[in-house]
């Protein structure tokens, strides 16, 4: 029996591996997809403090090596349900089974795309889903913001001090981002808008140049000339196979405390799958932190 399986290898699981083997125990990580998670996709980290410059998926192998360095093994394997019990938790993988003290679950979320035909190739060349992460790569340019709720609303005022201008593209007339977020970003001269429309098509060979925009209303085109299209319309939780066991939230993300535990003794929730405001790497590294933790002072 193992002291700690994690489920996800991303930024969160890796980090509460590293935790949790510092702390003398026995950690086993399951990962579905790639190692690393989301940050693998980030051409170039600026804002992970301490490191100022580094590839997300340098950062993630160096987070890789570290782990293997301390013992820990890490398996690729999708985890298909957790049974809990008081005295121990049983993984349940496509292969078998495998019993353990506690469980952190870290499984992560995606962006939702557009599923536009190049989206996928032109991430890192113009296509990004983290303001945050890229808009200082764009500095003087022109760029669209798509999405029309909190986070494409709070992303186009950040990139309103760094771009030339921000488009902001939504489907419908009206906006669910909170009204106070709103005045801020219409009072911006640099922000513009662009409403009942859809983007239909990236423009751009190896590196965006402009998207062509559908009105939903009148069917016109219009091709908007542009360096970068930052994606805002939500992140999809991976975390559908454990719904049943632990509480979520009306989004669908995994309910848990600040210190990363469920109620159910035993289980634990870090990284982008768990519900809360802010996904960053920074507060992915601290969720794992605290998961492992609280698992250790568990016992």
């Amino acid at each position: 029996m193992k002291d700690i399986i994690i489920v996800g290898g991303g930024c969160a699981g890796l980090t509460a591996a590293i935790y949790a083997a510092r702390a003398g125990k026995s950690v086993l990580v399951f990962e579905a997809e790639n190692i690393g998670g989301q940050i693998t996709a980030t051409p170039q980290v600026d804002n992970y403090p301490g490191i100022p410059h580094v590839s997300g998926m340098q950062f993630a192998d160096n987070l890789y090596e570290q782990v293997i360095a301390l013992g820990v093994e890490v398996e690729l394997e999708t985890v298909v349900r957790i049974e809990h019990s008081p005295e121990y938790q049983t993984v349940i993988t496509e292969s078998g089974s495998h019993k353990c003290k506690s469980v952190i679950l870290a499984t992560g979320a995606k962006h939702r795309s557009l599923g536009l035909p190049g989206e996928k190739e032109l991430i890192g060349h113009g296509v990004s889903y983290c303001a945050m992460c890229d808009g200082a790569f764009y500095k003087n340019s022109p760029v669209v913001v798509v999405g029309g709720g909190n986070t494409a609303i709070t992303d186009a005022l950040f990139l309103a001090s760094y771009c030339e201008s921000v488009t902001v593209i939504h489907r419908r007339e009206t906006f669910r981002a909170d009204e106070n977020l709103l005045t801020k970003a219409k009072e911006k001269k640099n922000i513009h808008w662009v409403t009942n429309s859809v983007v239909e098509e990236l423009v751009g060979k190896g590196n965006l140049s402009g998207v062509r925009v559908r009105n939903k209303i009148t069917g016109e085109f219009n091709e908007i000339p542009v360096e970068a299209v930052f994606i805002a319309i939500g992140q999809v939780p991976e975390n559908a196979a454990f719904a049943n066991l632990l509480a979520t939230d009306t989004e669908g993300y995994l309910v848990a405390g600040e210190d990363c535990s469920t109620a159910l003794p035993g289980i634990y929730v870090a990284g982008d799958c768990r519900a809360k405001a802010i996904r960053q790497l920074t507060t992915a590294v601290a969720d794992g932190t605290n998961a492992a933790m609280a698992a250790w002072k568990q016992g």
